[in-house]
């Protein structure tokens, strides 16, 4: 918003010698405000001759919140004494000067009456309302119309709060919580600017009253924030946008964008908090008051005096009262250490909140624990974790007191964290318990559910420190555990879960299951069946608590099919060296087939649709059987045609075979085996893809052009910038081949433009294994020489240079 006389306040960079505080700038483009409005509302009203009015400003603008790209909100107030047409003229003398000049305008002209009847019909107008503050004219009208319009609100309370946490709770499922998304909408996103207007809103009816530690500083954040996206952007704009983050983070003083969104979070996260716990004490209050008419006339009856309320026992010093884990009378917290875990696990086990109250005496009472915990203490933190959901909200009260840091000093570096990749949906911090969370229906399959719930929460514990988050994350965890109080073995593996709780999925999804140096290096990994079994449930967890893209049908029967040849392996059956692979009835029938016509065949397979995690349903699958005469570019042509029709690669498996011709020689065939997906639409038919597959493999159809011309056509969105792609050469990956690892932005023609790499390189591609997760794809491909042996290092290394070159 720039302003008349406003000169750089409201727009222009900072002054020399600092940037102004962000709240005094508020405040101050406010009166700039009131005293342009001021203006124009005296010469308006002199020339209309009007008396008995006044300019209110509402809603944020009421409250001197305006930022710089706000818009003005303005009620035109009068008694109603004036001629119609003056009151007319009189706005007209303000509202067109604002429009002059391009600002942004909610306006409304009433009396006092009107006011009040349009906020009795209107519960925004009357949230607007509630924040009116005279700009200019006849103070008086004002303070009466604020007088009216509080004691509405309050005598409306009963009503209208149910129905303003109706409007809060709507907006949350529509817009989702700030303080998980990666582009939040600081204004009506949950635990947003628009949260905290609604709990002061609610302190107004005096029904209850929010939590005031951090609020009051939450808010200045999330404004500050808005103001500076508003100064870099020139917009008005609400929604921290990835590619306007930096700039912001540089406008407020902070390091980077990850400093910003944490900022931003844990300020989201103090007003949902307040939120949640300022509600639920109008739900209490208002049903209580429903009850006293009825309990009133329950005691005239003379049926005794009005009883204390119920307080049920839950554990050694908590009780449960009025829908709420509270201390019992006879509780020593300052002598009972184990106190606050005990209360935590209570109220998850008996998926009953904390009271605040509770959480706050708690904090600043009880003594720590000592170091290992004894352990009640761990026993009591296993139960907590194991509670399932409700274990969320017990663990949100506890972080909101600063609790879980004093119990747990490393989690500092994770909480609020935010994760860049959009296949997650949680911060670190939230995501480490969510796996606990999903952990906790998979204890009955494994023969420690406390190894597998603590591990649970400590996997990701690594990712607030730099490097390799499985490698510092094994450090942080065994003294984590330590501290915990499991003994030596138990510590160990903890801390090998954490150091390899991505080891099963990605080698599932990378790499040959059939080739034993694939199965003999997760076994020695593993070194034991009973840790095997946590890490299977383990992955599980995580893949379920990370998001919907990050596990499936598909990845699930990879993982179980890894799990079951290591626990053989550990079970002491070494993994046998896999004889020739006999091709299937369906391959062997296509492979003749391209044997007798010299052209590819090829036959797809529909696969049902199978539920995945949570009850989701897996999006179709295709089985893709392909058979045709060996020859140079089979990968890159099949994949360049499969990205033409919009179809992605799950899977791929590729190898050579020799059949008997009609003359009695063997000829060699390719054989391709592939899982793929639609994008979106109806799947092609298989004669389209032969045939566009033909044309592929003469040259007739440029599928490099073709993909080329489909993105200049639908470009991609601004966003965040990928970093670059990286290819490498994986460590003892296979005896029989070399394993080129490739990790990279997913796009349309990837597999395609990999493949010309390879190809280019003069290797042979017995096999690829690809995972997409998000927009990242990881893909292994198993490549050997001319002559079918693995490449030398030297040449290997050669061949991940120019493939990484070739995607650059």
């Amino acid at each position: 918003m720039r302003l008349p006389g406003a000169g750089g306040a409201a727009g222009a960079p900072p002054p020399p010698g600092g940037r102004r505080p962000p709240p005094p700038r508020r405040a101050s483009l406010a009166r700039l405000t009131d005293d342009w409005l001021t203006g124009l509302f005296t010469s308006a009203a002199e020339r209309a001759g009007v008396r008995g009015a006044a300019l209110v400003a509402v809603g944020g603008y009421g409250r001197g919140e305006l930022s710089p790209r706000s818009d003005l909100d303005l009620l035109l107030l009068h008694d109603g004494t004036a001629d119609p047409a003056a009151i007319s003229a009189l706005a007209d003398g303000i509202w067109y000067p604002v429009w002059d000049l391009g600002l942004a305008l909610d306006h409304s002209v009433r009396t006092p009456g009107e006011a009040r009847r349009t906020a009795g019909e209107d519960l925004k107008v009357q949230l607007g309302l509630l924040d009116a503050r005279p700009v200019t004219g006849d103070l008086g009208l004002v303070a009466s119309l604020r007088t009216a319009i509080l004691a509405d609100w309050r005598n409306q309370a009963p009503k209208r709060l149910p129905a303003l946490h109706e409007l809060c709770q709507e907006r949350a499922e529509r817009m989702g919580e700030l303080q998980f998304l990666l582009e939040p909408d600081l204004k009506e996103a949950r635990g947003g600017l628009r949260d905290a207007t609604a709990l002061r809103a609610v302190a107004a009816s005096w029904v209850a009253d929010a939590p005031r530690e951090g609020l009051n500083e939450a808010r200045r954040t999330l404004l500050d924030a808005r103001d500076a996206l508003h100064l870099t952007t020139g917009r008005a704009t609400d929604r921290l946008a990835l590619q306007e983050q930096d700039q912001v983070a540089e406008a407020l003083g902070l390091m980077d964008a990850d400093a910003l969104l944490r900022q931003v979070y844990e300020a989201a996260r103090t007003v949902s908090y307040a939120t949640d716990v300022t509600w639920r004490e109008v739900n209490r209050v208002l049903r209580a008051r429903s009850v006293r008419p009825k309990l009133r006339a329950m005691l005239s009856g003379g049926l005794g005096s009005k009883a204390a309320p119920e307080r049920a026992p839950l554990a050694d010093g908590v009780v449960e009262a009025d829908g709420e884990v509270v201390l019992a009378r006879a509780a020593r917290p300052d002598r009972d250490p184990v106190l606050t875990l005990r209360a935590a696990a209570a109220a998850a086990e008996a998926a009953l909140p904390l009271s605040r109250h509770l959480v706050r005496h708690l904090a600043t009472t009880v003594r720590p624990l000592p170091v290992p915990w004894p352990p009640e203490a761990r026993e009591e933190l296993v139960t907590l974790l194991g509670a399932g959901e409700s274990t969320v909200g017990v663990w949100e009260a506890l972080e909101a007191e600063g609790i879980i840091t004093r119990l747990l000093p490393d989690w500092e570096r994770v909480h609020c964290r935010p994760q860049r990749n959009p296949v997650h949906t949680w911060t670190v911090d939230r995501h480490l318990v969510e796996t606990a969370v999903r952990a906790s229906s998979l204890t009955r399959r494994v023969h420690r559910p406390d190894l597998l719930l603590v591990a649970a929460l400590l996997h990701d514990i690594g990712k607030g420190w730099p490097g390799d988050h499985s490698v510092a994350g094994e450090v942080i965890a065994r003294d984590m555990a330590a501290r915990i109080g499991f003994d030596r073995h138990d510590v160990g593996v903890i801390a090998t879960l954490v150091r390899h709780h991505l080891l099963l999925v990605e080698t599932a999804t990378r790499r040959d299951l059939d080739d034993p140096a694939t199965v003999r290096s997760v076994a020695e990994a593993v070194s034991s069946g009973s840790t095997l079994e946590l890490l299977h449930a383990l992955t599980e967890a995580d893949a379920l608590a990370t998001g919907p893209a990050a596990w499936s049908t598909w990845r699930a029967s990879l993982v179980a099919d890894l799990v079951k040849r290591v626990a053989a392996v550990l079970a002491g059956e070494a993994p046998e060296e896999p004889e020739e692979a006999v091709p299937s009835a369906e391959h062997e029938r296509l492979a003749i087939e391209a044997l007798r016509t010299g052209e590819p065949a090829l036959a797809l397979h529909t696969q049902p649709e199978e539920p995945a995690g949570d009850g989701e349903v897996e999006p179709v699958g295709v089985e893709l059987l392909i058979a045709l005469p060996d020859r140079p570019g089979v990968l890159p042509a099949a994949a360049g045609v499969l990205a033409l029709h919009r179809l992605t690669v799950r899977a791929a498996d590729l190898r050579a075979v020799e059949l008997p011709n009609e003359v009695g020689e063997t000829a060699d065939l390719l054989l391709l085996s592939w899982r793929v997906a639609a994008e979106y639409g109806s799947l092609p038919q298989a004669g389209r893809l032969r045939a566009d597959l033909v044309r592929a493999l003469d040259g007739s159809l440029d599928i490099r052009a073709r993909l080329a011309e489909r993105e200049a056509a639908y470009p991609r969105r601004r966003g965040v910038k990928a970093p670059p792609p990286r290819v490498t050469v994986a460590a003892a990956g296979s005896r029989r081949a070399t394993v080129i690892e490739v990790r990279a932005q997913d796009a349309p023609g990837l597999l395609h433009r990999i493949g010309n790499a390879l190809e280019g390189c003069a290797v042979r591609v017995r096999s690829a294994h690809v995972s997409t997760l998000g927009a990242n794809a990881v893909d292994a491909f198993y490549v050997t020489g001319t002559d079918g042996e693995p490449l030398p290092d030297i040449r290997a290394a050669e061949v991940a240079r120019e493939v990484e070159k070739a995607l650059s």
